[in-house]
């Protein structure tokens, strides 16, 4: 009877380590390379494990990338874009929202990097992300307060129009430094476009306060 100890299935704090590492390693490839340089080989060439281990704790490519854009470190969560406390009134709720949502993503230079390679690459796991961005502002949208927006706004509509001329703002200032006379590479250029957005909102929205947050 031979005396070799078995081998011990791994530890669930090596999975998680092993699951971070290959985790870290999609992100690099993304900002480095772009979405045509993503494969279970460059993937666990990059991390420095076996591909089987991908498939392990992933099932493959596709479900490796939903995992690593669900993670908070990819996208704003709704708690984040919402506040600890929430604005009580429309106006300052959005403006809010909108700045933190710029302050998010201005902390996630991955983030951008990554939202540049999309913007110009189609790729079947570009919609991987895209996908799970729409969740999130569907999530957003269904955590707002009850009544305190007026029907006669289109909430997503305009959060489409707003997000998408800040996110490439956003993206333009990896490249440049002003754009239409703002210094958007600077913190002051970005306190600019924060106090014109309070301005914006409260042109759209009343400012009285309605109703509170979870209210019918």
């Amino acid at each position: 009877m031979s005396t070799r100890a078995k081998k011990s299935p791994p530890r669930a704090r090596d999975a998680e380590a092993t699951r971070a590492l290959i985790l870290e390693a999609v992100g690099r490839l993304l900002v480095r390379e772009g979405f045509g340089a993503l494969g279970v080989n460059a993937v666990a060439r990059e991390a420095g494990v076996d591909k089987v281990l991908i498939y392990r704790y992933f099932g493959g490519m596709d479900a490796l990338l939903e995992a690593w854009g669900e993670d908070p470190n990819f996208w704003p969560t709704v708690a984040e874009t919402l506040g600890e406390e929430p604005e009580q009134d429309a106006a300052n709720l959005a403006s809010g929202m909108l700045k933190r949502h710029i302050q998010a993503l201005r902390k996630r230079p991955q983030t951008l990097e990554v939202l540049a390679w999309e913007a110009t690459t189609r790729h079947p796991l570009t919609s991987i992300l895209a996908r799970i961005r729409e969740t999130r502002s569907e999530e957003l949208m269904a955590a707002l307060p009850t009544g305190m927006f007026s029907p006669e706004v289109d909430l997503p509509a305009l959060s489409a129009i707003i997000g998408a001329g800040l996110q490439h703002l956003l993206l333009r200032s990896r490249t440049v430094n002003v754009f239409s006379g703002i210094p958007i590479s600077s913190p002051e250029g970005w306190q600019r476009l924060e106090a014109t957005l309070d301005v914006l909102c409260e042109r759209i929205f009343p400012v009285e306060p309605r109703t509170h947050r979870g209210a019918k």
